[in-house]
């Protein structure tokens, strides 16, 4: 019996991993768009406008790519729920994001860059985490076919 559970259970293993490669892979791409974006729309835009703008565009571009690379599902079937999904995972890195940076702010009003970027870098981390969990959770309500940790149910 364990040995008809474990070939499963790797076998989900293996693809937890993969999934987590390919949605590491994707964030890493669609960072990279979204300060190229973000410089582009800064010329002609507040920054307030930019960072909107280039963030809703790479959050559609980011769902899309994961839903298809990262989960492989196809098709318009779930595509509402699944970007509205990936909506509120940005809504949740946005809070992270910013309540790291008011948290910061906080603790000591006076602090270098390095020490800003190590705070973003960190709620960052914490961001793509919850927005891999929220699109995991979501794309496997409505498409079975999207495969469950081992240490889940069906």
């Amino acid at each position: 019996m364990t040995a008809l559970i474990a070939p499963r259970s790797l076998a989900l293993r293996r693809e937890t991993l993969r999934q987590m490669a390919a949605f590491g892979s994707i964030g890493i791409a669609s960072t990279a768009a979204y300060v190229v974006l973000y410089a582009w729309l800064r010329q002609g835009m507040s920054a307030g406008a930019a960072n909107a703008v280039a963030l809703l565009i790479t959050a559609v571009a980011n769902t899309a790519a994961n839903r298809r690379l990262t989960f492989e599902v196809r098709g318009r079937s779930g595509l509402a729920r699944d970007h509205a999904a990936g909506l509120l995972a940005f809504v949740v890195a946005l809070a992270i994001t910013s309540a790291s940076l008011a948290l910061l702010d906080a603790a000591t009003p006076i602090h270098s860059r390095a020490v800003e970027l190590a705070v973003l870098a960190a709620a960052n981390a914490g961001a793509t985490l919850a927005r891999f969990l929220l699109l995991r959770i979501a794309l496997r309500a409505g498409h079975p076919s999207v495969p469950v940790p081992a240490s889940q149910p069906r």
